[in-house]
């Protein structure tokens, strides 16, 4: 891989990092990137933190291998599983001068200026609700304005949008089934966060049962535009990231399956290849 070659990378677990990466695309398309997809083993919201932190461990080394210096893991399951052991444990040993990023820690810095009631809903896999990681974070950003957070997993939403059913009338009983289980635990939430990278796609659906008043947060555009700032604070990594306007993107599925979802997600085109990761 030649050395001006140097994209950012972005991971997910399947198709829903690419909500990120359209936004990304939008708000610094002058980069390369390489988006990588492990939709072989996908999903990864049931799995462990051990095996989660494994198979993002494959991908974010065989991006850096693939000229990565920074890579930003699109995925909420990722990011609440590994990216911390990622952090602390892999890059100082390995990869000291190498940067991961997750999708988490960005979204949660918005909602002190959002919430006027201090109540938030998180919806999310079954991964992303069990690690506390919205809770978790929620609480280190507002310690002395405590935010109280209540989480519904919503397990039918992504197979929902990977099978292209976002119109369908399940789609709406399923949205409307786990937003009145939101609401009925706490009923002062007014800010909703989507803490799965496949909900965006759904928040026509999502905003048709939503209570008046109550804000829907995505997460791509606060991503993208958190990515932008630290570039500016990391001007070393800035300049190490090589701008011309090149996209990649690899997949461990087959890539004639990955390419027909991942123009729903995207909105456009896509010609992935073949990669096998572990």
């Amino acid at each position: 891989m030649s050395k001006s070659y140097q994209p950012i990378g972005v991971f997910d677990s399947g198709y829903g990092g690419l909500t990120i990466f359209k936004e990304l695309l939008r708000e610094l398309p002058q980069y390369d990137y390489i988006y990588l997809g492990d939709n072989a083993r996908n999903p990864y919201g049931t799995r462990s933190f051990e095996v989660v932190y494994e198979y993002t461990r494959q991908a974010v080394f065989q991006l850096f291998e693939q000229g990565c210096r920074l890579v930003v893991l699109a995925c909420n399951t990722a990011s609440a599983k590994a990216l911390r052991n990622i952090q602390q444990i892999d890059l100082p040993v390995t990869f000291p001068a190498r940067r991961v990023l997750g999708v988490i820690r960005p979204s949660v810095e918005m909602i002190p200026d959002m919430t006027k009631t201090g109540h938030v809903g998180v919806l999310g896999t079954n991964g992303t609700v069990i690690s506390e990681s919205y809770p978790m974070e929620i609480a280190k950003i507002s310690p002395n304005n405590p935010i109280f957070v209540t989480q519904v997993a919503c397990p039918m939403w992504v197979p929902i949008v990977e099978n292209n059913l976002i119109e369908s009338p399940g789609a709406a009983f399923f949205v409307k089934q786990n937003l009145d289980e939101l609401f009925g635990k706490d009923p002062l939430i007014d800010t909703v966060i989507l803490g799965c990278t496949h909900y965006p796609l759904l928040t026509k659906v999502i905003r048709q049962y939503l209570p008046n008043g109550v804000q829907l947060m995505t997460q791509g555009a606060i991503v993208a535009e958190r990515l932008k700032d630290y570039l500016i604070r990391h001007p070393e990594m800035e300049l190490d990231c090589s701008k011309s306007g090149r996209r990649e993107f690899f997949t461990t599925e087959s890539p004639d399956n990955f390419d027909q979802l991942a123009n729903l997600f995207l909105g456009s085109e896509v010609k992935s290849k073949h990669i096998k990761l572990g």
